[in-house]
């Protein structure tokens, strides 16, 4: 099957997680805890901070959720109007921070411009808002090499249901089984499976091999090794 388009996920996939999102993810905690530092911690290690390594666990909701991911863990009592009310609050502090403080791995935007030359359509789908993950792609000089964007409120259901494959696909002209989906955590693996997409894991976020392996039709290293792997595998099939 000849693959036509690719699909990134951006965290953890095509910036650094943790130095892009670690300072941010406890300075939110910070000022959603008001000031209080012991909650603020209490409530980073519940959302997936592992305290004894300071990384965020694969899978967790700081890893992989969704602002409402985090307003529902940390606030569930608030009510929708005050709950919408927070997650607004956590997508501005995401915007604002994608802006200046994305960190880009190193050799992606090398591996995007050479898609881009071999035709290859992209995108990126991440569970941030989509607004905020427009402004980090701008920040790091990927926005023309990715302009197909799908954040949790581009679709009606966030990862890991298909929603934002399906769209992408729609969106370049392509079938689904046409298209690949890279990413660093399980539920980058079950859109891509429940698409019908190829399911490329790589290992410079938050999952282990042993994490992606059952779900994932390869796990690489990086994106960086994804070409070659891409040229290898269409010359076998």
């Amino acid at each position: 099957m000849a693959r036509r388009a690719i699909l990134f996920d951006k965290d953890g996939t095509l910036l650094d997680f943790e130095a892009t999102w670690g300072p941010m993810y406890r300075a939110l905690a910070l000022e959603l805890a008001e000031g209080d530092a012991r909650r603020a911690m209490a409530m980073l290690v519940e959302g997936g901070l592992d305290a004894a390594t300071g990384r965020v666990r694969s899978g967790s909701v700081l890893a992989a959720g969704t602002s409402v991911d985090m307003v529902r863990l940390w606030f569930p009592l608030l009510g929708a109007d005050e709950g919408a009310a927070r997650a607004a609050l956590i997508d501005a502090r995401c915007h604002a921070h994608g802006r200046s403080g994305s960190v880009v791995i190193q050799g992606v935007g090398d591996v995007l411009a050479e898609f881009a030359a071999e035709g290859f359509a992209m995108g990126v789908a991440t569970n941030d808002g989509a607004a905020a993950a427009v402004a980090a792609m701008a920040a790091v000089g990927l926005a023309d090499l990715l302009p197909h964007v799908f954040g949790y409120d581009s679709v009606p259901n966030p990862k890991p249901a298909p929603d934002s494959v399906l769209a992408f696909a729609a969106a370049v002209g392509v079938r689904p089984r046409e298209v690949v989906v890279v990413g660093d955590n399980r539920h980058d693996m079950e859109m891509a499976r429940a698409a019908g997409a190829m399911a490329v894991g790589v290992l410079r976020g938050n999952s282990s091999l042993h994490d992606l392996a059952p779900l994932a039709d390869v796990v690489l290293p990086s994106i960086r090794e994804l070409p070659a792997w891409l040229a290898a595998s269409a010359a076998i099939g």
